[in-house]
């Protein structure tokens, strides 16, 4: 029985991250960018992923980060939202990528 775990880094060659993580985003801000069905957390996660990438020198989360860190709430919105696509999109994501 092999007890080694994979490297992540060779197990997500292959795998586009950044594109998986752009196509959760989108669809996270197509829902929330309707004042009615944001709120003060996607404001303050609006702000962060504006944040995201500007100083590369800041330790700041990045949208991958910031997507995998949140996926429960986004969840929760593509649920709310009746979303199956953005959920299909959310899952893969989480498995390919967090």
């Amino acid at each position: 029985m092999d007890t080694t775990a994979p490297d992540r880094y060779v197990s997500f060659q292959g795998i586009d991250c950044t594109a998986n993580t752009r196509a959760v985003v989108d669809r996270v801000l197509m829902h929330i960018a309707d004042p009615a069905r944001s709120n003060p957390f996607w404001e303050r996660f609006k702000q962060r992923l504006a944040e995201a990438g500007n100083d590369p020198t800041a330790r700041k989360a990045d949208e991958l980060c910031l997507a995998c860190s949140h996926v429960y709430y986004i969840d929760e919105l593509f649920e709310e939202q009746g979303d199956e696509v953005g959920l299909a999109m959310l899952r893969k994501l989480e498995d390919e990528c967090c």
